[in-house]
């Protein structure tokens, strides 16, 4: 929804050492620019169709976890840390993740809410799975 989130999220991506992976819409590059701060370019996976991409990580042996509200998801705090490839799959702000992209997730997780807020903003719930998934909180 904001068009720095992506810069944003590549910079978490950079320290945590994760690559950012996007799909081919118009609009992705300059996002990317928004909020990107680093002095060198970041790791940046361009997928031609991000359900096949999706499908074919999890084929691979990647561990496919979703940042969404769900019966089934678990807290941050109970998230281990990734033992193999894993690929964090976030939706958009208002909508979340796509139903098609739900049949494809391993795993949910949640980050808990104690205000009144509904949700973060996506590059901050992503950046806080990023760095519980790499072990660094």
């Amino acid at each position: 929804m904001h068009g720095a989130n992506l810069g944003t999220l590549l910079r978490t991506c950079d320290a945590v050492g994760a690559c950012l992976a996007v799909p081919p819409f118009r609009w992705v590059d300059d996002a990317i620019a928004r909020g990107n701060t680093l002095r060198e370019p970041g790791c940046v996976h361009r997928v031609g169709n991000p359900l096949r991409w999706l499908a074919e990580q999890r084929s691979a042996g990647a561990a496919i976890v979703g940042v969404e509200l769900a019966d089934e998801a678990v807290r941050l705090a109970d998230l281990p840390v990734a033992r193999r490839r894993t690929v964090m799959v976030l939706g958009h702000e208002a909508t979340g993740i796509p139903a098609e992209a739900l049949d494809l997730l391993d795993s949910a997780v949640e980050i808990p809410m104690v205000g009144t807020g509904s949700s973060l903003n996506v590059a901050v719930a992503g950046s806080l799975v990023l760095y519980r998934l790499a072990g660094l909180l």
